[in-house]
């Protein structure tokens, strides 16, 4: 089933470097304020870091809920932060924190369709440094294809 789940009003640019915490914090509180999660679940991507780091490479975190906090999703969606400065993620410069909810099965397939869209470190920078929202959604519209 195709749904929507990233918006081009779901993508922030240009934002102040900040602590990990932080930016998970704000990648949270924009999948609450788009309908994608309940409140709760900001907590659970703060427990997910305590046991596995979410950077993934490339400049990019894929900060999201653990298992437990599944319940908390109301649909899929993700939102797209990025910190042209970088911020440090135990120890790594993350750039894009990319904040996720996947209902059911579908955070399956949105962890490989970022990791595919990642890989190519050329991606990464012009999604980096772009000024524009407009090029990050158009970049990783199919990620839609869920």
């Amino acid at each position: 089933m195709e749904q929507t789940i990233l918006l081009p009003e779901n993508i922030a640019i240009n934002l102040a470097t900040t602590s990990k915490e932080a930016a998970i914090i704000a990648a949270g509180n924009m999948l609450v304020d788009r309908g994608y999660v309940r409140k709760s679940y900001i907590q659970g991507m703060l427990e997910r870091e305590t046991v596995c780091n979410t950077y993934i490479g490339n400049g990019v975190a894929i900060p999201h809920g653990t298992h437990g906090a599944k319940q908390e999703i109301l649909r899929s969606g993700i939102v797209v932060l990025q910190y042209k400065e970088g911020i440090d993620y135990n120890g790594d410069k993350a750039y894009l924190v990319i904040g996720i909810a996947g209902a059911g099965d579908d955070h399956l397939a949105i962890l490989s369709r970022i990791a595919l869209t990642i890989q190519d470190m050329a991606t990464v920078n012009r999604l980096v440094q772009t000024e524009q929202a407009a090029e990050i959604y158009e970049t990783l519209l199919k990620l839609n294809e869920v």
